[in-house]
């Protein structure tokens, strides 16, 4: 349910800002506005801007897709550990996906007063590889064709991402798809150390 409000959410903002080109640059992630002129808002709300359709509807069905795997793992995290209110948990997973894999742009881009960013790629990639946190074995199919174990692809999408972020020869926040990945994977430890463990015995 949540992630089907956040995909909402997303899908009609984005909408909107594809006409209103004024709400876009006003919500748009520019690391230069964010550090000189301190609208620390934007590390958020570029989240649920997007560039195109094709760039929304990825990102949402990806989001859907594996946003209720999240759900679910958190109702069971909220039974076998002290985290209590998994939809709110969620919510805030889901927003510091956002930040958090938008901190290595900001560094980078703090003095480009030109660079723009948009997407929730960052946090869609956080859903994703908490959803392999979870469920390792589970089956992706890349490019939509090729099935794939999660924990197969789970270490080649971070090294794809690392070294696409190293070339940066494209338009795509590969910073962003790789710090969302880590934090995602992360995340269910950071709430409780033992998941760990837990983890261990699903691989």
């Amino acid at each position: 349910m949540v992630t089907l409000i956040i995909v909402i959410i997303t899908s009609v903002i984005s909408v909107i800002a594809f006409s209103n080109r004024t709400l876009f640059a006003r919500l748009q992630f520019n690391p230069y506005q964010v550090w000189h002129r301190k609208e620390w808002y934007r590390i958020i709300t570029h989240g649920f801007l997007h560039a195109d359709w094709v760039h929304l509807i990825i990102n949402m069905l990806v989001l859907f897709s594996f946003g209720r795997t999240i759900e679910m793992a958190f109702r069971i995290m909220n039974h076998q550990t002290w985290m209590k209110f998994p939809m709110l948990w969620y919510v805030i997973f889901y927003l510091s996906a956002l930040v958090v894999s938008s901190l290595t742009t900001l560094h980078k881009h703090k003095n480009d007063i030109w660079y723009n960013s948009v997407g929730a790629s960052g946090a869609v990639s956080a859903v994703l590889f908490c959803s392999i946190f979870f469920d390792p074995h589970m089956t992706l199919l890349f490019m939509g064709i090729i099935p794939i174990k999660a924990f197969i692809f789970g270490p080649l999408y971070l090294l794809y991402s690392y070294y696409s972020a190293r070339r940066a020869n494209d338009h795509i926040n590969h910073d962003a798809h790789l710090l969302g990945a880590v934090f995602g994977f992360c995340f269910p430890m950071m709430i409780d150390v033992r998941m760990i463990r837990w983890f261990i015995e699903q691989f």
